[in-house]
């Protein structure tokens, strides 16, 4: 038996703004499914709590990270100056969205 419903799919589907029909809601919950029983698989190997997580695919994996130091930035005068418009701080764009 699933753990997932269709009334679960379609409430998710609504807080994210996206409708689903009755083919995706049950292509989705096919997904689920198949989610669901591979996690079920991963837990039920012997010892896999013993198991410590992995950082890299690599073992022998190095890296040296760069010192963090603060840097002066561009004026913002200076960057508005190569744009057409702008009001403030703010860059007026054209409307690329609906009418």
């Amino acid at each position: 038996m699933s753990k997932f419903t269709k009334d679960m799919v379609d409430s998710y589907a609504d807080k994210l703004l996206i409708g689903l029909t009755e083919e995706e809601n049950a292509m989705v919950l096919k997904e689920f499914d198949i989610i669901d029983a591979n996690m079920q698989i991963i837990a039920n190997i012997p010892n896999i709590s013993e198991v410590e997580p992995m950082t890299h695919a690599l073992d022998n994996f190095e890296f040296t990270l760069r010192s963090d130091e603060a840097e002066e930035s561009v004026p913002i005068e200076d960057l508005l100056r190569n744009c057409d418009k702008y009001d403030g701080r703010e860059i007026e764009v054209p409307k690329v969205v609906g009418e």
